[in-house]
């Protein structure tokens, strides 16, 4: 049966550097049919228009949870790396999706994130200057009881990567 890792976590995080080994590790092992579902590109290729609503978040957040289903339908295993920030918007992609979900919350706290802040967003967003981002003037739900969490703060990025690798196989999702 094919899975959906669905990686949430504020921006920053190290949700698009986790999916990305996270495919490479999976792909070692021999799961070969495996899609990444990045939220900059889908935002920039299937939910180009939405802004930064609450209602355009969940409508990107079902957006990518009906791709991840049709991939997963079709035996494709997904790696979805979204800020995905509701909680109701989550647990509506977990029942699309159904059994194959699995929720990993990529989890690093406000100072580490605006300390490594690249492209100034958190300094920006903290002066108000750049509404509606979440974590700061828009809010992140992190979830409550995810199927595994991480941390970027305490953990390397291969660290989290073999934390996921060992949950996907105590599940028996992968070999």
């Amino acid at each position: 049966m094919s899975f959906v890792v669905w990686l949430t976590g504020l921006s920053g995080a190290g949700k698009t550097t986790v999916a990305r080994g996270l495919a490479e590790a999976l792909r070692a092992r021999g799961v070969g049919k495996l899609e990444v579902l990045d939220g900059d590109a889908v935002r920039e290729n299937l939910s180009k228009g939405l802004g930064f609503s609450k209602e355009d978040r969940d409508t990107n957040v079902a957006r990518i949870a009906f791709v991840a289903q049709l991939l997963a339908r079709n035996d494709i295993n997904v790696i979805v790396a979204a800020i995905s920030p509701y909680a109701e918007a989550r647990a509506s992609a977990r029942e699309r999706i159904g059994e194959g979900f699995v929720e990993v919350h990529v989890d690093c706290g406000l100072p580490e994130l605006v300390r490594r802040d690249v492209k100034g967003l958190y300094k920006k967003a903290l002066a108000g200057e750049l509404a509606h981002f979440t974590g700061v003037s828009d809010p992140y739900e992190a979830p409550e009881s995810p199927d595994i969490r991480v941390s970027s703060e305490g953990q390397t990025a291969d660290e989290s990567i073999e934390a996921i690798v060992a949950y996907l196989q105590r599940e028996q999702r992968i070999p």
